[in-house]
């Protein structure tokens, strides 16, 4: 079980009530499929997705965005049981949709830059520590069926 401090919890709350899922969900994944091309494999059925501008621009990435983003609030919800949150979410990664667990983590690397820009210097190095601890935590979870 992960221990989380007060100053860590009350970072996360504060960072996603401040969370505009429909601009920072597309954002990040938008960001992930632009930057790390091979994800886009696990988005076929998506359409268009040749250049940044399609992929930016596409509606389903933007939706898909938002519910990963979405998906992050059973976490924030369930702090201290977040494995046994994701535990069915793992299952759908790792034996039906056959994702490659290194993709979360790309993934929060590119939600924690679009965080860090939204944020400004309000995302100083404690509340990026509190952060990318809390994505971490979620990364390992969803790779937990993967072990």
């Amino acid at each position: 079980m992960v221990e989380w401090t007060d100053f860590e919890r009350a970072t996360i709350a504060d960072i996603f009530s401040k969370m505009e899922y429909e601009v920072i969900g597309p954002a990040a994944l938008s960001r992930c499929l632009v930057v790390y091309p091979w994800t886009q494999r696990y988005f076929g059925n998506f359409g268009n997705l040749y250049n940044a501008a399609a992929i930016i621009g596409n509606p389903m990435v933007a939706k898909h965005g938002t519910t990963i983003l979405h998906g992050l609030d059973r976490a924030v919800k369930n702090m201290d049981n977040i494995k046994s949150e994701y535990a069915e979410l793992s299952v759908l990664h790792s034996e039906k949709l056959h994702v490659d667990p290194d993709n979360f983590k790309l993934l929060s690397d590119c939600l924690t830059i679009v965080i860090s820009a939204k944020l400004g210097k309000e995302f100083n190095g404690e509340v990026q520590a509190a952060f990318q601890k809390f994505l971490a935590v979620v990364v390992n979870s969803l790779g937990r069926q993967y072990h």
